[in-house]
């Protein structure tokens, strides 16, 4: 299986996903913010659909469209700020209809259906240089800016009051969600992109530590889950994203049983 060049492709690909993306998912999380995410991960099949039309490369028109509607949540913020909801539905409407627009107009140059279910064969070296170019970027941004990140995340307003600069931050932060979606389609897949943002932090949080090493789990679990989901799905003959969302909630299940167990048996030798 580790012969295939295709499949060296995608666990290189992979190893980037399951770093960046809980890198991303921490601070969205504990923002209370994860649906931003799914919106942001449906936003990125518009931005590929106009890629493959204009006969570009898919992924660098799932960044730059995504990244727009990033920015236009932060913007609607400004007029909705007690109705998120509200706002995700502007935007989903907008990614969604571009999308089904574009799709049955018969003008796309290839299928799209790869980038809905994910697959581990269409990976190719261009989209490997951009996954490294953009999660480095993203990394970078992400440890330059980490303690005004970690301020915006527990407490905005106390932020703002401390003089960070929440808005410029949170257009900066918009961006690096839509590369962590890009980078990630290939694999992962549009319609389950969202689980491996989440999910691996929703686990971690359980383990019930402090912010660095909730983050370090958060990344151990998304390396497990991206990477069983991988070589299963190949000897299974399944898309991976799928099921790498399943492996997710699997483990997610079964930390939440041991922590139960241990609580019980706690509770046991107490008495």
């Amino acid at each position: 299986m580790l012969s295939y060049s295709f499949m060296q492709n995608a666990i290189f690909v992979s190893i980037f996903i399951s770093i960046l993306c809980p890198c991303i998912g921490i601070f969205l999380v504990l923002r209370r913010y994860s649906m931003i995410g799914d919106a942001l991960s449906h936003a990125s099949l518009a931005g590929i659909t106009i890629g493959l039309m204009l006969n570009q490369n898919p992924i660098l028109g799932a960044f730059i469209f995504t990244s727009i509607c990033g920015a236009l949540i932060e913007f609607l913020r400004g007029y909705f700020k007690k109705y998120t909801d509200l706002i995700l539905t502007i935007v989903l409407s907008l990614s969604v209809g571009t999308a089904i627009t574009i799709i049955s107009s018969g003008k796309l140059h290839a299928n799209a259906d790869s980038f809905m279910f994910g697959s581990i064969l269409t990976v190719t070296r261009f989209d490997m240089i951009m996954v490294v170019i953009l999660s480095g970027i993203s990394v970078l941004t992400l440890i330059f800016l980490y303690n005004q990140m970690v301020y915006i995340a527990y407490d905005e307003e106390a932020a703002k009051i401390a003089g960070v600069k929440v808005k410029l931050i949170n257009y900066v932060f918009s961006v690096l969600v839509a590369s962590a979606i890009s980078v990630s389609i290939r694999i992962v897949g549009v319609l389950v992109l969202s689980s491996m943002i989440a999910l691996p932090v929703a686990t971690a949080l359980q383990l019930g530590k402090g912010f660095k090493f909730t983050l370090v789990f958060s990344i151990v679990f998304s390396v497990i889950d991206i990477m069983l989901g991988l070589f299963i799905s190949y000897y299974l003959n399944v898309a991976p994203g799928g099921f790498t969302a399943l492996i997710s909630v699997a483990v997610l299940l079964l930390v939440l049983i041991t922590k139960k167990l241990q609580s019980n048996i706690g509770v046991i030798r107490s008495k």
